[in-house]
């Protein structure tokens, strides 16, 4: 979280007051204070979606938006293997199979990886817009349409970024965010499904609180018209993620300015290239993404900066979440209870899959967190920074 202030101890001094920390009903108690509400509102206002729902998590928001697309037991669904593992989760949680695509240097799902996965059991895609960029929509678009898929994003860390002037998680037929504490916006925990499809929303409002309807007054008496769970989100995390989805412009608006800053001053390095932005108007810039020649150049990087002490940054080909190299219990299905894949069957051998492109860009990719409350010198000093460990990694291969 960068920015807390007055405003979020406002938010959740108003639900303090009322004593009502849940999010339904009781309404005679509350003074009007509907923080979910208002949450979901802004959330919504944000992005230009028809609807918005809050529940307890990214990962449950992900959840959501397969449900309520209608991917369930038995469906393949393509996935990418560089992402937070609970996109992955999330598949499997509804019961449907994953099936890994390669990626290319957007560091999305392509359309080729895509088109090449697709097989007469596929019901859906989730596109996962990595590390603050977004995804080519145009292309991928085209095979979704194609194929007549059911397109689910999770955007978790791509809130506020857009292609062509549509925001990431409203190209398919429902999307997520993340609002955990890591995020360009926080609720502490927190997730957002988003929509321009009455039903899907209809069908995530009822499904993340035991299938009620959410009709009338008396909670005991209300109907129910699906099965579902409980994801709700309370009233004092949807206070904070209030006040912080205000702040989302004006970090963007930061973020790229220093992005800029710092892409321009390691612009010359040779040997170094970025992450493709498909449009670079609408970079959420939460990460500077760099690609260095070769795997082994990256490495050499990361011994460099770890060795100067610069921090900030990650190596996603050997992280533990977000890259299927370490995904031991995806590969191998190490669960507590049966999950429907293994009545299902795995549609892919997981440990040995041929995702070419994932492993040659991610084996490549460096990519540093941005924040906004650096100065233009804390963000030169890291370009500084960055530039000498790069120079040394690089020097020892010539």
């Amino acid at each position: 979280m960068e920015f807390f202030g007055d405003a979020e101890r406002t938010e959740i001094n108003d639900v303090l007051d009322t004593g009502i920390l849940f999010r339904y009903n009781h309404d005679e108690q509350r003074n009007g204070i509907f923080k979910a509400r208002e949450f979901e509102a802004e959330v919504a206002k944000l992005v230009g979606a028809n609807y918005a729902h809050a529940v307890s998590s990214g990962s449950t928001a992900a959840l959501c938006a397969m449900i309520a697309a209608g991917v369930g037991a038995g469906d393949e669904v393509i996935v990418p293997p560089f992402t937070y593992v609970a996109t992955v989760e999330a598949v499997l949680m509804a019961g449907a199979l994953p099936v890994f695509a390669d990626i290319d240097e957007t560091l999305c799902l392509s359309a080729e990886g895509i088109r090449k996965a697709i097989t007469p059991r596929t019901k859906g895609v989730c596109l996962v817009h990595m590390c603050g960029q977004m995804a080519d929509m145009d292309g991928i678009m085209a095979v979704i349409n194609e194929h007549n898929l059911i397109l689910v994003e999770d955007a978790g860390q791509a809130m506020g970024a857009s292609y062509k002037g549509v925001s990431t998680g409203l190209w398919g037929k429902t999307g997520a965010y993340s609002f955990d504490f890591f995020k360009i916006a926080t609720a502490g925990e927190g997730g957002v499904m988003v929509t321009n499809d009455e039903q899907a929303y209809r069908y995530a409002d009822s499904y993340s609180d035991h299938g009620h309807d959410h009709i009338g007054s008396n909670r005991g008496m209300e109907k129910h018209p699906i099965l579902g769970f409980n994801y709700r989100i309370s009233e004092l995390h949807a206070a904070v993620g209030l006040v912080q989805t205000r702040r989302v412009p004006a970090i963007v608006e930061r973020n790229n300015v220093l992005k800029k800053r710092l892409m321009n001053s390691l612009g010359e390095i040779l040997g170094l290239s970025f992450a493709h932005l498909p449009d670079p108007d609408g970079d959420s810039a939460t990460f500077l993404n760099l690609l260095l020649p070769d795997t082994d150049a990256a490495q050499r990087t990361v011994a460099e900066l770890n060795a100067a002490g610069v921090g900030g940054f990650n190596y996603w080909f050997t992280n533990m979440y977000h890259f299927i190299n370490q995904w031991d219990h995806i590969k191998y299905l190490h669960t507590a209870s049966a999950l429907p894949i293994e009545k299902f069957g795995v549609p892919q051998d997981y440990s040995n899959l041929d995702i070419p492109h994932a492993q040659d860009v991610i084996g490549r990719l460096i990519s540093f967190g941005i924040r906004a409350t650096w100065s233009d010198d804390e963000a030169d000093a890291l370009a500084s920074n960055i530039s000498d460990a790069i120079t040394k990694a690089i020097s020892v291969e010539a």
